[in-house]
């Protein structure tokens, strides 16, 4: 429960008051906007949303009804909800694949908003106390495949799933959040789980990933590093699986198998194009900006890298634009050498 002057003083007016009560749960609210959202941008804006919200609202806030943190995480998920539903009705672009040169990419049935989470803004959301009906772990809830599958739910279910699987709120504390009954509820978490693990049995045959910052994660981070900034293509095509996939968010394809993704690395590395990668974290996962490599000159920044593993493979790894490098704390650009 909240501090009982606090709230008494928040209601009469008092912003520092309220920044006490409701800063604290920040974070994990942000956490949560991406895990709806997929985007780390509009998590940011739905976060402020609901603090203003909150803010505005705190002298109608109960008690007695719900914790201050139940209160903040129903205006939370309803603001996502509110963004989850006008971004369904944006047209999609339409791509002509044959637009493209060998190797023509693979066409993928994906979200095509999708950002990366820096590790360094979950450590501080993710050893908050979950609810007794929690099923995930909090650091694969927050994986990119994870992240990924939940946009391809409809909105009411990714809601329900991430609120009782993910926090383990009970089911009628989510009935209340999102004014539906508890049997809507249970019958929105069946179906999310259904699809889900449709979903997860597609990677069911591979190897869990290594423990992150384990010494074979290092092993293998550190094989990739060397090969890839070498342009090594052979030792590179040797740490990937064989169904491995790069996906380029918001392009709705990427590279699917080893053969296609080893044709599409040698023209990236063509005419000796050299690369210095930059390590960070991000989605619980290794992740790097990407610079060119030109002798005596400034490295310009040309992608971020997020690697998904399995066992001591490769799997995929999605590329993101450079407009992401700022939220790991990388510049567009390295001085020269």
């Amino acid at each position: 429960m909240v501090t009982g002057d606090l709230l008494s003083r928040a209601r009469a007016g008092d912003g520092e008051a309220f920044r006490e009560l409701a800063e604290s749960h920040r974070r994990e609210l942000q956490v949560h906007c991406y895990r709806m959202l997929g985007s780390f941008a509009d998590a940011e804006d739905a976060v402020q949303e609901t603090m203003l919200a909150a803010w505005q609202g705190i002298g109608g806030f109960a008690e007695e009804r719900a914790s201050l943190r139940t209160w903040l995480y129903k205006i939370a998920t309803n603001r996502c909800l509110n963004a989850r539903r006008a971004a369904r009705r944006r047209p999609a672009r339409e791509w002509d694949m044959s637009q493209f040169e060998p190797p023509v990419p693979t066409p993928r049935d994906e979200p095509v908003w999708l950002q990366p989470f820096p590790d360094t803004l979950l450590e501080a959301a993710v050893d908050r106390p979950l609810g007794p009906e929690a099923r995930y772990e909090q650091t694969e809830a927050t994986s990119l495949a994870f992240v990924t599958a939940l946009q391809l739910l409809p909105p009411r279910q990714v809601a329900v799933l991430i609120l009782r699987d993910v926090l383990g709120f009970h089911a009628s504390e989510v009935a209340e959040m999102l004014e539906v009954t508890v049997e809507s509820v249970n019958s929105a978490l069946k179906r999310a789980r259904a699809s889900l693990q449709r979903r997860q049995q597609l990677a069911a045959g591979r190897p869990p990933p290594p423990t992150a910052g384990s010494p074979a994660e290092e092993v293998i981070v550190a094989r990739f590093v060397r090969a890839w900034e070498s342009a090594d293509l052979d030792a590179l095509v040797a740490l990937l699986t064989d169904d491995v996939f790069i996906a380029m968010p918001p392009e709705p394809f990427g590279y699917e198998g080893r053969d296609l993704v080893a044709r599409y690395w040698a023209r990236q590395f063509g005419a000796g194009r050299r690369f210095d990668l930059v390590p960070t974290r991000a989605n619980g996962q290794p992740a790097f900006g990407a610079y060119l490599s030109v002798p005596g000159g400034i490295r310009h920044a040309t992608g971020f890298y997020v690697l998904t593993l399995a066992g001591n493979r490769i799997c995929a790894m999605t590329r993101f634009d450079t407009s992401v490098l700022s939220w790991f704390g990388l510049p567009r650009s390295l001085p020269s050498r």
